[in-house]
């Protein structure tokens, strides 16, 4: 990891707030703390991990991060820009830089739109090229995604669930962005077929240079593809680390009962698992202290009563926790 490089992306105190109400019929509102003091760094042509329970602010944080919805605290500096204090006609030229593809390609994809309209909106929108000069970068990107010229003019009903997350792929791509946030892009698939995708995309950022940061709840399929893991709980980091140190000395109680909860062929995996009792806590009234002392089986008094500062442990390793 070129640690001492600079980064790509690099998020500082990224906190998010939504104010909700218990019903239609209530004006008592509550607020969701859905990010809080989020920070992390990723590096050019790296693939940095996020992983955690559904509910845990994976997705917010992608759109935080794109500026889809704004942060309440914190910053987001891309290529040394802060993309918070940017207005919205800087932003929408930065926006070229940084693309996303969505979880459910049947859902991001329009469906009265031809493939060559889907793929191209990014070109009409971020640059002047001509119908022509679109029409033959559209037919290359196809190409390099696997599909067929013959597929341009088709309609998002005729395909299947992985040729659409091609197509969607293939949009992100168009405008030639530097950064793709992937959030969950094979969880709608065929085990089949996500093994395609994941191939797909690790030639694609070997050949086009690019850096991902790939969302998922799945952690094996992270462990495959990420040099660097982040792990998320109730809207927090709790452990960041390379992959190697992450699976070979998980050093958070929530990430240990993560990793130990990962299939193995190992015969003896099953005695070693860490069971988390419980479910995870209200996003809108969080736990005093740590937010998984209610379910860690580890916890001491001070866990109760104050959060855990960040602490580095070596040079790629960060993890919050008292008893560390």
């Amino acid at each position: 990891m070129p640690e001492n490089g600079n980064p790509l992306l690099e998020i500082d105190h990224l906190s998010k707030e939504f104010a909700a109400r218990d019903s239609i019929f209530r004006r008592s509102r509550r607020i969701v703390h859905a990010l809080r003091d989020v920070s992390f760094k990723i590096y050019p042509e790296t693939t940095f991990g996020i992983v955690g329970e559904s509910g845990c602010g994976k997705t917010t944080l992608l759109r935080c991060i794109l500026q889809m919805i704004r942060p309440t605290a914190g910053r987001v500096a891309f290529d040394g820009v802060d993309l918070v204090k940017l207005p919205s006609s800087e932003l929408r030229i930065k926006r070229r830089d940084l693309q996303m593809v969505f979880q459910n390609p049947f859902n991001s994809l329009n469906p009265r739109l031809s493939v060559l309209a889907i793929v191209s909106e990014p070109l009409r929108t971020h640059t002047k090229m001509s119908h022509g000069e679109i029409h033959d970068r559209i037919l290359d990107l196809l190409e390099q995604v696997g599909l067929e010229r013959d597929h341009l003019y088709r309609y998002p009903h005729e395909f299947s669930g992985g040729q659409l997350q091609r197509i969607a792929i293939a949009r992100a791509l168009s405008s030639n962005p530097k950064f793709i946030c992937l959030d969950e892009p094979t969880s709608a698939l065929d085990v089949s077929v996500q093994a395609q995708i994941i191939t797909l995309l690790q030639n694609l950022q070997r050949e086009m240079k690019l850096t991902y940061l790939f969302v998922s709840h799945n952690l094996s399929l992270v462990n495959h593809i990420s040099d660097q893991i982040a792990v998320m709980y109730l809207g927090r980091i709790v452990e960041i680390a390379d992959v190697k140190s992450l699976f070979e000395n998980p050093l958070h109680p929530y990430t240990k009962a993560l990793v130990s909860a990962t299939p193995s062929l190992k015969a003896d995996s099953r005695k070693d698992r860490i069971r988390i009792e419980g479910e995870i806590p209200d996003a809108s009234n969080p736990p005093s202290g740590c937010y998984f002392h209610p379910r860690c089986p580890y916890a001491k008094d001070l866990c109760f009563v104050k959060y855990p500062q960040m602490t580095k442990i070596d040079k790629m390793h960060f993890v919050a926790c008292h008893l560390i």
